[in-house]
């Protein structure tokens, strides 16, 4: 901080004039007695140097008085407006705090919060130091956690101190009760774990949790399971996306694809929260107004997606599938659609095994005669070839493409069959009318 203040001193100045006892101002003498003219009696000395030397000390005392208003002006005015100029541009250029008078200008502007703490809050704050990231970007991201009062102080004990290359990427537990000093220190110690999440589009809930379980987490996978099945009100008023849900579904269709990183203490509603903000990231609410312009309810267009996502296996096929669920839809025929039957089943069979035993499993495992199974009551929706119509609900999280080929199917062809070709193309061969597809069918090796 700017120190202030003024030197005192006395005017120094000297009038000349008699004091009132009579004596000289000069020499301090008295007159002598019996003087009848009333002028001064002859003195006895003369004072060195005379009205000269009392002169240029007067002159020398105004001198000083000047130096001294001089001093306080500098000091007290012009001393703070240059170091705020070197401490806002210290600040914008931190490679200056290698300055000594520079950083000394610095660490006295910043005083307490150089060591006072942010807070009294002990709860435990995560907090990630990005690769490549620089000491103004640690500090920035500090005061954005609430870590610290003024990120400039931690980059000027950053740099002041050489610890740009004593901090470490990767993950910490901080909280509010530490000092910029201590946060830095426990940023040069090794980071806490974490744990790479990877998912991709096409996963089922139970996949994900499934997945979840083979993962080295400290979470209750089996809670996150039951919060994406139910979710509670506080997860579906803080997303919007999630008023097309309809009421006491799931969040199948809803959970976000993509890698990630979680702390090994992650809890089941962070996690959640987490892969719904991928979906908004990655999906957003655009394909759901885009759905209520055209009348259209989004939960069935989500849901034509998850299926489009099962069965296309090249992008340029996704508009031309959704057409022909399209056609049959608008036709009153039965969907016939395989990943429908095979998630009802699936569904069944996970009911039958134990939780822990879910990782065991093996999902999405063809049918040889998917006509044929039986689905309970509560699944029966799923069961396309006995029923009209669309099925209850998504199957899995769909990618962006599915969902615009849902959006946009293409119903122009006509189509209404089409059945996967066996030459490794990963393509299908699609048919208008029903001889077609047996004509395809025979071709492809599944008829004689």
């Amino acid at each position: 901080m700017a120190r202030t203040g003024a030197a005192a001193g006395h005017d120094g100045r000297v009038t000349g004039q008699r004091p009132a006892d009579g004596t000289d101002a000069w020499t301090g003498e008295r007159p002598a007695h019996g003087v009848r003219s009333g002028r001064y009696a002859p003195r006895t000395r003369v004072p060195r140097g005379g009205p000269v030397v009392g002169r240029v000390a007067a002159a020398l005392a105004i001198l000083a008085l000047a130096g001294a208003l001089m001093w306080l002006l500098v000091s007290v005015v012009i001393g703070p407006a240059v170091n705020r100029v070197v401490f806002d541009f210290a600040e914008s250029n931190p490679s200056l705090l290698h300055i000594g008078p520079v950083a000394n200008i610095v660490r006295d502007r910043l005083g307490d919060e150089l060591t006072s703490s942010a807070g009294t809050d002990p709860t435990v704050v995560h907090f990630t130091v990005s690769l490549g990231a620089t000491a103004a970007d640690v500090a920035r991201d500090l005061q954005q956690a609430g870590l610290v009062r003024d990120q400039f102080a931690v980059t000027y004990l950053v740099v002041t101190r050489g610890l740009a290359q004593q901090i470490e990427a990767g993950a910490y537990d901080l909280n509010k009760t530490m000092t910029p000093a201590g946060i830095l220190a426990r940023l040069q110690q090794a980071p806490v774990t974490t744990v790479t999440v990877q998912l991709r589009e096409g996963l089922r809930i139970e996949q994900i949790t499934a997945y979840l379980e083979t993962l080295p987490l400290k979470m209750d996978v089996q809670a996150f399971y039951e919060l994406a099945m139910h979710p509670p009100a506080s997860i579906l008023s803080a997303y919007p996306f999630l008023s097309s849900l309809p009421a006491g579904r799931s969040l199948e269709g809803f959970l976000g694809a993509g890698t990630f990183d979680v702390y090994q203490d992650v809890t089941p509603e962070d996690l959640l929260k987490d892969l719904l903000d991928l979906w908004q990231t990655e999906i957003g609410t655009g394909p759901i107004e885009a759905a209520q312009k055209e009348g259209r309810d989004f939960y069935q267009v989500l849901s034509l997606a998850s299926l489009v996502e099962q069965e296309a296996r090249v992008a340029s096929e996704r508009p031309l599938i959704a057409g022909v669920y399209a056609n049959r839809l608008a036709r009153g025929m039965m969907l016939d659609a395989d990943p429908t039957v095979i998630y009802g089943f699936d569904t069944v069979q996970l009911s039958k095994i134990p939780f822990a035993d879910w990782k065991n499993y093996v999902f999405w495992n063809a049918l040889p005669n998917p006509g044929a199974v039986k689905l309970p009551k509560g699944l029966a929706g799923f069961q396309t070839y006995a029923t009209t119509g669309m099925f209850p609900g998504p199957l899995c999280t769909p990618s962006l493409a599915s969902v615009e080929a849902a959006l946009n199917p293409d119903t122009k062809t006509g189509y209404l069959y089409f059945v996967a070709r066996t030459d490794g193309s990963h393509t299908h061969a699609f048919a208008r009318t029903y001889a077609e597809q047996l004509a395809n069918m025979r071709l492809f090796g599944y008829i004689q």
